[in-house]
């Protein structure tokens, strides 16, 4: 089974470095098979027999042995990444000017992410709820500094509980998958 890992935080600004190349042996040594990543943001893909929670935990292993610093970690197996991507609304793939997907690491209160991001006031921006991620739109580049997402997101406490990607990250994710 397929599996895509999204680390949290890890080389931006020159802090929590890792070195993709070194973490994508460490996987392989632990067992996992066919691994690669893409781009330097901690976005992992690899394979394994082994059900999601386990993998989820020998990932989350790995990185407490090896880093010194705390790496969250949202996984899903491949299938669940795709039929995410397949069940978005059609905003996502129309005239966007900014596309952000917020995925949800290990042991975060889904419930608490919806209902604090249904309490803000959007402004030229939408919002979908999936399963493994919030995927926001924002419309109008100039409107950019007006949208919730700019001005209320980092200001909220799970803020440091998801893991973002662009859009155009996550397609390439899903285009990695959909080759092998």
């Amino acid at each position: 089974m397929e599996y895509v890992a999204l680390l949290r935080g890890i080389n931006v600004g020159g802090k929590n470095k890792v070195v993709m190349s070194e973490l994508r042996e460490l996987i392989a040594r632990a067992g996992f098979g066919h691994v690669r990543s893409y781009i330097n943001s901690g976005n992992l893909l690899f394979e394994a027999d082994t059900p999601v929670e386990d993998v989820a935990q020998m990932v989350e292993d790995i990185l407490e042995r090896n880093y010194d610093f705390p790496i969250r970690l949202a996984i899903l197996t491949g299938e669940d990444y795709l039929a995410e991507l397949a069940d978005l609304p059609d905003w996502w793939h129309g005239e966007v000017a900014r596309r952000d997907a917020l995925f949800y690491t290990r042991g975060l209160d889904r419930s608490h992410v919806r209902e604090r991001i249904e309490a803000m006031e959007l402004g030229d921006e939408a919002v979908h709820f999936g399963e493994h991620a919030v995927f926001w739109g924002k419309f109008d580049d100039k409107e950019f500094l007006k949208t919730a997402y700019h001005k209320r997101l980092l200001r909220e406490d799970f803020y440091r509980q998801v893991t973002i990607r662009s859009g155009a990250t996550v397609e390439k994710i899903a285009a990695m998958l959909s080759q092998d």
